[in-house]
């Protein structure tokens, strides 16, 4: 086994290996693939409950699999899973366990972490959520004018918001008929403002989601949400209108929250991955405790099917492995994921959060730099519409944009034809980028044409093919199916850090940002006086904005 803490993988045998069979293989063309081989969707596809994935519309063959699963070996996986599922600090930089798997464990289960059973504590904290939330969706929590909380305002930032809104968005169909759930997030105040325009401060509940309770944009909101909601109501009925999700019980006392309604997590929860904790309370507003119990049970049955599966047969790892091989391998830098669905439309900004701010390091787990590619940039929209946007780009641009198509077999809402047609598109859409439209299907549309216009029409009408993808086709958009999804992603972004060698629970360069920001807020006062520390474009911009501003 390769020891990276005494040279990178990029450094060992296996890796030349894949380096030799990308430059033996680059020119094969999976139209012929397919041609060559009717099994080839059998062979290259694999189901775990109500969720499918299709990989055989990618530039691999078995041994393309096998060179990769021998990396995987390299790199040690299995080591690290069991490492991470064990709860060793494998965040190295933070000195920190990463158990989000464990929010999503049975009660009766057990994991223990410096000899305590972490299992009671996750089960005691949603306890208490199901109280809560019961109350507020049966009708008995009341706001300070004796009427039932109407709206839901989640405030927060990063993970504290874009996983909670995905999956509130994704499970709009189970949601409480009277609750409308909102998130604000941006520090932009147009973003609090216009939300709370449409609300009334005596059937509105605010989720302050913050685990330190300090992070500035969120805390900002809170102040604003505060401000508006006194204008109605007095201090003392704050309480009946501001929970917290946090752990520091004094800064949520003197904010005004009674801590009984602060429901806590743990640091061995990353942002990018707590949606599956107290995070989730506004999502539990929204669809009940029973609907975010399924939620946890799909993460969980990923989770025994990561853990458990042969790396062959394993989902999350193909994924990760075969991403590897474009990104690294084929230095394909990008990476799209559409949704065809409009419940599943910000799944595509969740998933750039967590793979981006996991997997964008340029050194290793022990501070090496890295001499190879690691994070792809993620990026993408929900179909139909992208077809519309960005797909000219992918069937005939230059570059090499890996796909993930996400389909769901069935719809929530009745239109049958309209759902015929959202799946039919997302098919067309793997089978054109990886059929192409070779010179003689263009001749054979083309044939009455004069030499001249034919010439200058045809290159207009190829379509080189040979686009990569993969398509995961749900059942459904349930809970269950929802939680396999999202946990699926979670663990392929984990396998890919490990072969690359990084660390990817820590977020350094998100730090540094804050950092700054906090020494230029002050200096933008018109009496301030700027740091000499400022390159002259940030001087300029800071004396721009003390000359315009107001």
């Amino acid at each position: 086994m390769f020891d990276d803490s005494k040279a990178g993988i990029n450094h060992s045998p296996i890796w030349a290996k894949l380096h030799q069979h990308q430059r033996a293989t680059r020119f094969m063309q999976m139209r012929e693939l397919f041609h060559a081989d009717p099994q080839r969707f059998k062979r290259f596809s694999l189901q775990l409950d109500g969720l499918l994935l299709d990989y055989s519309k990618n530039r691999i063959t078995e041994r393309t699999l096998e060179l990769l699963i021998d990396l995987a070996r390299e790199a040690d996986l299995p080591g690290w899973m069991t490492r991470m599922r064990e709860g060793e600090r494998i965040n190295v930089s933070e000195k920190r366990s990463v158990l989000h798997t464990a929010l999503r464990l049975p009660q009766q289960e057990s994991l223990l972490l410096d000899g305590e059973d972490v299992v009671p504590a996750v089960h005691e904290v949603l306890q208490r959520m199901r109280v809560f939330t019961d109350k507020v969706r049966s009708g008995q929590w009341l706001g300070y004018t004796g009427q039932p909380i109407r709206a839901v305002v989640n405030l927060g930032i990063g993970g504290s918001d874009l996983g909670p809104l995905v999956v509130q968005e994704a499970l709009a169909a189970y949601s409480h008929p009277d609750l409308t759930v909102h998130f604000v997030s941006n520090v932009d105040g147009q973003h609090i403002a216009r939300t709370l325009q449409q609300l009334d401060p005596a059937t509105t509940l605010f989720v302050i989601a913050s685990k330190s309770f300090t992070t500035p944009e969120t805390l900002l909101n809170a102040e604003a949400a505060k401000a508006w909601f006194l204008r109605s109501a007095s201090q003392a009925d704050i309480a009946r209108h501001f929970v917290a999700v946090s752990t520091n019980a004094a800064a949520v006392s003197a904010f005004g929250i009674d801590t009984e309604h602060m429901y806590g997590f743990w640091d061995w929860v990353g942002g990018r991955y707590s949606v599956w904790s107290a995070i989730g309370l506004s999502v539990m507003l929204s669809i009940g405790y029973d609907n975010f119990r399924e939620f946890l049970d799909g993460g969980y049955a990923m989770d025994q099917h990561f853990f458990g599966a042969p790396l062959d047969g394993n989902i999350p790892v193909l994924l990760a492995l075969i991403g590897i091989w474009y990104n690294t391998f084929y230095q394909a830098h990008t990476h799209a994921i559409m949704p065809y669905d409009h419940g599943l439309r910000r799944l595509p900004a969740h998933i750039q959060q967590l793979d981006m701010e996991s997997n964008g390091k340029r050194v290793g787990r022990f501070g090496e730099p890295l001499d190879f590619d690691t994070g792809p940039v993620i990026w993408g929209e929900e179909g139909a519409n992208s077809q519309h946007a960005f797909f000219q780009l992918l069937h005939q641009g230059t570059r090499l944009v890996p796909c993930d198509f996400i389909v769901p077999m069935n719809s929530h809402y009745g239109l049958e034809q309209q759902h015929r047609v959202l799946v039919a598109n997302c098919f067309a859409q793997s089978e054109a980028l990886m059929r192409g439209k070779s010179e003689a299907e263009v001749m054979a549309e083309l044939p009455d044409l004069p030499g001249e216009e034919l010439d200058m029409l045809l290159p207009q009408k190829l379509f080189p093919g040979n686009q990569p993808s993969n398509t995961i086709a749900l059942e459904k958009v349930t809970p269950y199916n929802l939680g396999m999804l999202m946990a699926m992603y979670e663990h392929k972004v984990f396998v890919q850090g490990v072969i690359w060698g990084i660390n990817s629970f820590d977020q350094w360069g998100v730090e540094y940002g804050k950092q700054l920001a906090r020494r230029i807020l002050p200096e933008l006062d018109a009496a301030a006086v700027s740091s000499a520390e400022h390159d002259s474009s940030t001087l300029g911009l800071i004396r721009h904005f003390r000359k315009t501003h107001g």
